[in-house]
């Protein structure tokens, strides 16, 4: 009787030790191999991080792919594989196709990604509503008076019912649900309803706090409309960019944009400065991607919100950045530090004559082109793919979904006790 008592003692011992060395919470080689030493900094062993768990609502394609395809009448939620690909011809569309790529990514995953998508919505983390609200605003009536304009309010209308209905909903009260909203007039009808969401942006610039913020929400890349720069190999990568800074786009903006117009005159007059105004058309977009891969420098000025896809076509064709926006939020930076590749100016300091050109003419070559080097080095996370790929943009933008669970959860179990909501912050 004793031996068999010590018996199963010896094998639950082992089968924990072994489960503890499998999950990394053991480290046995410096009992084994004292001589052994880990190098200097690195992190001790551990259980790689389970991915998120996301459940996809299966919507009609209305809401998200029957804009792309239009032809079609089929109203069956969108499998993997029937997912239509991204049309070559869309120009600026492109841009705000961010929900386009996030929604591909949970119907095509891969193993060792950021996200796995789940069937079971009691097993989710998170919640992703597959609405194209970018493209529903680009799509029916832009011009914000074209009748069509009554569609994108009918989508919007018709999946906060939906919604609404939801039990997963209800339980958190949208707060751990996803909704990628790059336009800045995406959702424009209800976007009230989704404050306490999660919301996918690329910038503030036109919403309150109250709205949206960095506490709750994910700020994106804009996907980028040039080609990538991919055999980016000169003997001399300084020397073999004649242009210090360059600049292709709107001048005319609205908000802070208006610095465009003042930059435009201050940067009048230099001979290795090109700053020209210009519309996207497949032409000129393809004439700013050679203008940035023969210069040092790319400007980034505000344009009617904060940001804009220029500084990410910048970082695909790896020309520094030269950020003049006071108030810009930037994708990722809780994981990149935009400092070690760009360059920042405030608007006071941009719109002082002779200033900026100044600073870039005396910028350190060797200084130069570590930035590019680095540029080469994190370009890929600006990535959108589909197929995705690990720690492209939307692997990236899923790791920042994770990262925002936390502040979710504790919002939604303080909801369930306070009498009264949010009584702090009046304070």
């Amino acid at each position: 009787m004793y031996g068999k008592v010590v018996l199963s003692f010896i094998f639950v011992l082992l089968l924990v030790l072994s489960y503890s060395i499998f999950i990394g919470t053991l480290d046995i080689r410096p009992y084994f191999f004292p001589r052994l030493k880990l190098p200097s900094g690195a992190p001790a062993p551990c259980a790689p991080d389970p991915p998120l768990r996301v459940f996809m609502y299966d919507l009609p394609r209305r809401f998200n792919v029957g804009m792309i395809d239009r032809r079609s009448a089929a109203e069956m939620p969108v499998t993997v594989e029937e997912w239509p690909a991204w049309p070559v011809n869309w120009g600026l569309k492109k841009q705000h196709s961010v929900e386009y790529w996030m929604m591909g990514s949970l119907l095509n995953v891969g193993g060792g990604r950021e996200v796995v998508r789940v069937s079971d919505p009691e097993l989710a983390q998170a919640f992703f509503v597959p609405f194209f609200s970018s493209l529903s605003f680009n799509t029916h009536g832009h011009t914000m008076k074209d009748p069509a304009t009554q569609i994108d309010r009918q989508l919007q209308v018709d999946l906060m019912e939906l919604l609404k209905k939801s039990n997963y909903w209800q339980r958190s009260g949208g707060r751990d649900h996803v909704f990628p909203m790059t336009h800045p007039n995406a959702f424009r009808f209800l976007r009230d309803q989704l404050n306490e969401s999660i919301q996918v942006v690329v910038d503030f610039g036109r919403y309150p706090r109250g709205m949206s913020n960095l506490n709750k929400d994910v700020v994106s890349p804009y996907v980028h409309v040039v080609d990538s720069f991919t055999d980016d190999e000169p003997q001399d990568p300084y020397e073999s960019r004649s242009t210090l800074l360059f600049f292709r786009g709107r001048t005319y903006r609205k908000d802070e944009g208006i610095v465009r117009v003042k930059l435009a005159k201050i940067l009048a007059g230099y001979d290795d400065v090109h700053y020209e105004r210009s519309v996207a058309t497949e032409e000129n977009i393809k004439a700013s991607s050679k203008g940035m891969r023969s210069s040092k420098f790319c400007l980034h000025p505000a344009g009617d919100t904060p940001s804009s896809c220029r500084l990410f076509d910048a970082i695909v064709s790896h020309c520094i950045p030269v950020i003049v926006s006071d108030q810009i939020e930037l994708p990722f930076e809780d994981e990149i530090d935009y400092s070690q590749f760009s360059v920042f100016f405030s608007f006071k300091e941009a719109l002082q004559p002779g200033y900026m050109i100044d600073q870039l003419r005396k910028f350190p070559k060797e200084k130069w082109t570590e930035m590019w080097r680095q540029l080469k080095s994190i370009s890929h996370h600006y990535e959108f793919r589909y197929p995705p790929k690990r720690e492209d943009a939307v692997d990236m933008l899923w790791r920042q979904v994770k990262h925002k669970l936390p502040g979710v959860k504790l919002s939604v179990h303080r909801n369930r006790r306070l009498k009264i909501p949010d009584w702090w912050q009046g304070r």
